[in-house]
């Protein structure tokens, strides 16, 4: 017989009168031109460089309340795009360690093969093949003359 569900009590939004929001709100579809959202941002290729959102972009739900203030966690904010800087890049040193660590994790330590995906070591110790004892499909590593060796980036 199953249990029944333990029921959660609703959370209830706080009516806070929008005159008292610490920010200015915006609805979909009615923000200035000069703020987007960090997903706009990043799709520019920008980041917020620091700064805290200048605006709340309104959920859906609270775009039919105009008269109180958005707090549900579905809220969006809004950065201003004149302070955004260019994202940073990864020197190739960086760039080298982040492949290096990689490696460890989807190198297997028996039959060397490194494989598209991250490898249960913390759990196996190896990968499948070697732990069932089957051929794995070519598709699933990558083909290598060169040995791997496992270095870990940290």
């Amino acid at each position: 017989m199953p249990r029944p569900r333990k029921q959660r009590p609703r959370r209830e939004a706080k009516r806070l009168p929008r005159s008292t929001a610490a920010l200015p709100e915006y609805d979909r579809r009615a923000c200035p031109e000069g703020l987007v959202t960090r997903r706009q941002l990043r799709e520019r290729g920008l980041c917020p460089g620091g700064h805290a959102p200048v605006a709340i972009l309104r959920c859906k739900y609270c775009a039919y309340r105009p008269g109180i203030s958005c707090n549900h966690p579905t809220r969006g904010w809004l950065y201003d795009v004149a302070l955004a800087r260019p994202k940073r890049t990864p020197t190739l040193a960086q760039e080298w360690a982040l492949d290096r660590a990689m490696a460890a994790r989807t190198t297997c330590p028996e039959c060397r093969r490194r494989y598209i995906f991250c490898l249960p070591l913390r759990t196996q110790g190896r990968c499948d093949p070697c732990t069932r004892g089957y051929e794995p499909s070519p598709d699933s590593y990558f083909t290598s003359t060169a040995p791997a060796v496992h270095r870990l980036a940290a």
